[in-house]
């Protein structure tokens, strides 16, 4: 078969022929129809991930849609594995997918997946969101902060705030549901967003660290809770978080990702997440690009469209 290979974490991946994998105890041999090709899966490709083992040949990917011997069409989370999504063949445990209602189309369920899935999952099952609470999303013009706005709504949010470095990148938001949207200038927060009651934070370094302190020091009320998400690390993987900012408000600060979220937890949302997608409630942009292209689009410039290789 053919397959999406890393040799060196330098390097993107080639197209290449590669072994058929052979399933382990619990696990199908299933066709792969599209794999969606994430910042997750590029650490996952570099090295960088703290998941990696260091281990080399491997094959991207960490979820997708398939074809399982059965017939069944599914979406599929894999364990960490060197043998990823991005092949023509891949192995999964059916019991870390769920079957796919007829009419889904698997492009836009692999694109969709992992990024809507991690505000969906910190929403539902890190933190006790309740409907009509307000909701700042740090770095939400990235294709998962995107999706985080149109979650946060969908879930019941009474407002959204839509937080970002690039003006004309933040004025695309209210299209996509956010109320109200600021750059991460530490005054422009602490007017805008003292009294929210969910940060769902994609940016952690240095501009969490003023965003904390510009929140905190801005409430009216500092015994209000605020529950603070740390999903991803664009501008950082460590913070400077001043001490006063836990002592001196009710803030609870948590982690939402693999490991701080059971595997039967994600997987117990993948149906009602994968249904709202095949619904058509969020605004998607997907280009599918063949699997022998993977090398081109590994390299291709940054944009908002969510990239999915197609074997």
């Amino acid at each position: 078969m053919h397959a999406a290979v890393v040799t060196a974490f330098d390097s993107p991946p080639v197209y290449r022929e590669f072994p058929v994998p052979a399933p382990g105890p619990g696990q199908v041999l299933t066709d792969v129809l599209a794999a969606g090709l994430h910042p997750r899966v590029r650490s996952q490709a570099n090295g960088s991930h703290y998941t990696s083992s260091g281990d080399l040949p491997l094959v991207p990917g960490v979820d997708g849609v398939g074809r399982t011997p059965d017939g069944a069409t599914r979406y599929f989370i894999l364990e960490d594995t060197t043998m990823g999504a991005m092949a023509e063949q891949t192995a999964i445990d059916p019991r870390r997918s769920v079957v796919l209602a007829d009419g889904s189309d698997p492009v836009a369920i692999a694109a969709a997946m992992n990024p809507a899935m991690s505000s969906w999952v910190a929403l539902r099952r890190r933190i006790s969101f309740q409907p009509g609470q307000r909701v700042l999303i740090l770095g939400a013009t990235g294709n998962a902060g995107r999706l985080a706005i149109q979650v946060a709504k969908y879930l019941g949010a009474g407002q959204v705030i839509g937080a970002g470095r690039q003006p004309d990148k933040l004025a695309e938001l209210a299209g996509l549901g956010a109320d109200l949207t600021v750059t991460l200038d530490r005054a422009e927060l602490g007017k805008a967003a003292a009294d929210v009651d969910v940060v769902l934070d994609y940016v952690w370094g240095e501009p969490t660290a003023a965003a904390m302190a510009a929140i905190v020091t801005a409430r009216a009320d500092r015994s209000q809770p605020l529950s603070w998400v740390e999903i991803g690390s664009l501008a950082g993987i460590t913070a400077a978080i001043p001490s006063a900012a836990l002592r001196a408000a009710r803030l609870q600060l948590v982690g939402s990702g693999q490991g701080s979220v059971p595997t039967s937890d994600i997987v117990a949302e993948l149906s009602d997440l994968a249904a709202v997608i095949t619904s058509g409630a969020f605004q998607l942009n997907v280009k599918a690009v063949p699997l022998a292209g993977v090398t081109a689009a590994w390299s291709a410039p940054g944009s908002h469209q969510r990239l999915v290789i197609v074997p």
